[in-house]
Parts: structure tokens; C-alpha cells; sequence
């Protein structure tokens, strides 16, 4: 999946603040993602945010 950093994410289940998307702030094996309703950061495994991506909207348009 070709998530870069700054890409925003719509997830399928809400945070528990009720917002569904999400900033990523650094990516490797884990995701380092900040919530776009409250601003809590979290580090989530790389499979498990994979698994409950809806859309990826990228921030800029890849470099060719």
C-alpha cells in the first residue's frame, strides 16, 4: 500500500472521539498517526492500519 507521510487517512471505524481521519505522521513497520478530531497521536502496527484503511488521500501528487 503506498501510504507516505503527510497522506491523510479515512478509516473505517471512528476513533473514539467520533473522527475517521487520521494524519500520518511517520510510517515503517508501525504507523505513527495523528486524529484529525481530537489531535491524539497513536502508534498502530503497520498490518492492523492496512487492514482498516477505507481511503487514502494524499497530500501531494507523487514525484516521478
Amino acid at each position: 500500500m503506498d501510504v507516505r507521510v503527510g497522506d491523510t487517512l479515512l478509516m473505517k471505524k471512528p476513533h473514539p472521539c467520533g473522527a475517521k481521519e487520521f494524519l500520518v505522521l511517520r510510517s515503517g513497520a508501525d504507523f505513527r498517526i495523528r486524529c484529525k478530531g481530537c489531535g491524539r497521536e497513536v502508534l498502530v502496527p503497520r498490518a492492523k492500519v492496512e487492514r482498516n484503511i477505507k481511503q487514502i488521500i494524499h497530500s501531494e501528487p507523487p514525484a516521478l
